[in-house]
């Protein structure tokens, strides 16, 4: 499928069954405009069904900023409680597009992931950061809180006591100090390219049958969202039987059986 392209988003499917979609903003670091924010909810829904994706990969323009937060020129003429409220359940919206995605989601963090862009990382499954990348929950910094579902999100990662302490200092980590909490699953190494971490960050996902990994996404969103363990264990074996009677599934079985029956 060829890159689509417009002032806000690049998106181009792989034909490993990659989504990959670029926030393109630079000049902007990337912020999380209101239309930029329905341009996201927009291509991942549009998506959720191509049943030949594995993993989709999101990443900001350049390398300066993943995503710097709210756009605070679109947002400023937000002023009252209706407002605020309504910005932000639209944007839990947006968010919950990427959360429930069938597939994981990786964040690509090539620059500065700050307020609502540390929020979209971890929105996202999984997160690689470039070496030189920071990540932070600054929205004190502001006089705000977090809005998007990111502040569950940290706790759900790092815990509350960590989460909390993160919050109250609006503290900035560097990628190492990321992978070391939790908040971030791999770096790349000075001078490596955050493209290629991701690549070779993701190389063994590529040979998970994607029916395989639609499965692995939804138990992991379950625990995710708190269900009960009984509607984890439905959701599980539902996505067992569906890959069981799958034709890759006795494919894979043949050959460790020799071709015998």
């Amino acid at each position: 499928m060829p890159e689509k392209s417009n002032k806000r988003l690049k998106i181009h499917v792989a034909p490993e069954g990659v989504l990959r979609v670029i926030i393109n903003r630079p000049e902007k670091r990337n912020a999380l405009s209101r239309a930029v924010m329905a341009e996201i909810k927009a291509t991942f829904e549009a998506h959720r069904g191509d049943e030949t994706l594995k993993l989709a990969v999101l990443r900001g323009a350049g390398d300066k900023s993943f995503a710097a937060g709210g756009d605070l020129r679109d947002l400023e003429g937000l002023r009252t409680i209706d407002d605020a409220e309504g910005m932000a359940n639209d944007a839990k919206a947006v968010f919950d597009a990427i959360r429930k995605f069938p597939v994981p989601v990786v964040a690509a963090v090539n620059g500065d992931a700050l307020g609502g862009g540390a929020e979209l990382s971890v929105a996202c499954d999984l997160r690689v950061m470039a070496a030189h990348a920071r990540l932070g929950f600054i929205q004190g910094r502001l006089n705000i809180a977090t809005a998007w579902g990111g502040g569950i999100d940290l706790m759900n990662l790092v815990g509350p006591a960590m989460g909390l302490r993160l919050l109250a200092a609006s503290e900035m980590m560097d990628a190492a100090s990321a992978v070391t909490l939790g908040l971030a699953d791999a770096a790349a190494a000075d001078g490596q390219p955050v493209d290629d971490a991701v690549e070779a960050f993701i190389a063994p996902f590529l040979k998970q049958a994607p029916q395989v990994m639609r499965a692995f996404k939804a138990v992991a969103l379950a625990h995710r969202l708190g269900l009960p363990r009984a509607e984890k264990e439905t959701i599980e074996t539902e996505y067992f039987a569906r890959a069981w009677v799958h034709d890759d599934h006795w494919a894979a079985a043949e050959k460790v059986l020799g071709g015998k029956s």
